[in-house]
């Protein structure tokens, strides 16, 4: 008490969040409390209290080259000072034509029409817009189906959760969804009453517009790889049956797997392709859509009705755009292919080693990610490791977090190799604790 006041006690930022925030993916009534954090440098956050903790998921896959590196700063200081904002219907600006061109100039080949939207999920949500009504205006009424595969994620917006696998996230939204033919993967033997993609094709083809795939990798369905040969199968069998194919590259896009784009790993170019996450280097929300110049043509016409009548206020927002632009200028001047090579390399390395504990069921990379599944009593998304593995982790000061027993290593391409190999050891050691247990 002072002079008969009460001493008002400052709060953190933690708590400060608890009186007004609603976190994403997040059960607030049993959750820890979030952790603040005041700054990033290179692959490093920096904690409220004095810690330290290194991104080892790229903060949520976005952030490719390092936070707050001094190029991207630049860029985007360099853009607020020229031009921070403008409406895109009826107008155009520097960054937003710059960004498109490297985008075309780097795109597996076809790929010429940038549409740009504000995240992944909208980005895969103008795609399958964009191929429905290219079937609408080529005069095609019956292609109201589309084609995904089990396990799949592509976003939480309508379209996007449709597309996706039913799970926890799509369940309380299931009866608003759009019917979707779901095929198997070919890996699966059996294991789902799915039936495969050829299939599929040869007998609906007629009322299809499109099938979606996330070509490589499978993110948040578990982090499952494909064969390039089935990539390419699938473009064979689109251009057979006259079928669209879109490439959802919001994960896989800008190095992840290893490629600058996976669909390069098969050689193919999709009709459409999805990019978002590492766009920005997850300095500012931006997606974009890119189409052939035929699905582009179908929508030019006297008859407005032919439009493509979809858009965002923050569309093409300069900011953004200079900072993906610049994102693409140090993929040249920093070697990042190689860097990933390189990362790829001590991955697969380790994969190999760990492969050998008794609680690793598969352990596999791809590019820049390490993958390490747990065996486990439950498994997928709620498997009970997942969350004791990330507060593990946390206390080692790594930032790591498991879809449920899918442990995953994706950090940003600047990580150095000794920040790798403590890593690494940091993994071993948790797993190892559990490899007296067949399944935990």
């Amino acid at each position: 008490m002072v002079s008969g006041y009460p001493i008002k006690i400052p709060m953190n930022l933690a708590q400060r969040d608890r009186k007004v925030l609603w976190h994403p993916y997040t059960q607030e009534k049993t959750a820890p409390p979030p952790i603040p954090i005041i700054r990033g440098e290179g692959v490093w956050l920096y904690t409220e209290d004095g810690r330290k903790i290194l991104d080892g998921i790229s903060s949520w896959w976005v952030n490719i080259h390092g936070h707050s590196h001094p190029f991207l700063n630049a860029a985007l200081a360099n853009q607020a000072n020229e031009l921070e904002h403008t409406m895109f219907a009826g107008f155009t600006h520097k960054p937003a034509v710059e960004l498109a061109e490297k985008l075309v100039a780097i795109l597996p080949k076809g790929l010429t029409r940038v549409f740009y939207s504000d995240n992944g999920s909208t980005a895969v949500e103008v795609a399958l817009k964009m191929a429905y009504q290219f079937w609408l205006n080529c005069g095609g009424r019956k292609r109201r189906t589309f084609v995904a595969f089990e396990n799949a994620y592509h976003g939480d917006t309508f379209g996007a959760m449709a597309t996706s696998d039913k799970s926890a996230f799509t369940k309380p939204f299931q009866n608003l969804l759009f019917k979707v033919l779901r095929a198997r993967l070919p890996n699966n033997c059996g294991k789902k009453k799915t039936k495969g993609i050829e299939e599929i094709l040869e007998k609906n083809h007629r009322e299809i517009a499109a099938v979606i795939i996330e070509p490589m990798l499978q993110g948040a369905g578990g982090m499952i790889i494909w064969e390039a040969k089935f990539l390419k199968k699938i473009r064979e069998l689109c251009d057979n049956f006259d079928v669209l194919l879109i490439a959802d590259e919001v994960l896989t896009g800008f190095g992840r797997t290893g490629k600058m784009f996976a669909c390069e790993h098969a050689d193919i170019s999709p009709d459409i392709i999805c990019l978002s996450k590492a766009l920005t280097a997850g300095y500012l929300p931006l997606g974009a859509t890119v189409a052939t110049e035929e699905i582009y043509q179908a929508f030019l016409s006297n008859d407005r009705t032919k439009t493509f009548f979809h858009g965002h206020s923050y569309t093409a927002n300069p900011l953004a755009c200079a900072v993906g632009a610049a994102s693409l200028e140090l993929f040249k001047h920093e070697n990042c292919l190689e860097k990933i090579a390189f990362i790829n390399q001590k991955f697969n390395q380790f994969a190999a080693k760990v492969s050998e504990l008794n609680c690793v069921g598969k352990a596999r990379a791809i590019g820049g990610i390490l993958v390490i599944e747990l065996l486990s009593e439950n498994s997928g998304y709620f498997a009970d490791i997942g969350q004791k593995l990330y507060q593990e982790f946390l206390v080692r000061d790594i930032l790591l977090r498991p879809l449920g027993n899918v442990l995953y290593f994706m950090p940003p391409y600047i990580i150095s190799e000794s920040e790798i190999d403590w890593v690494l050891n940091e993994i071993e050691d948790v797993i190892k604790t559990l490899s007296t247990k067949k399944t935990y």
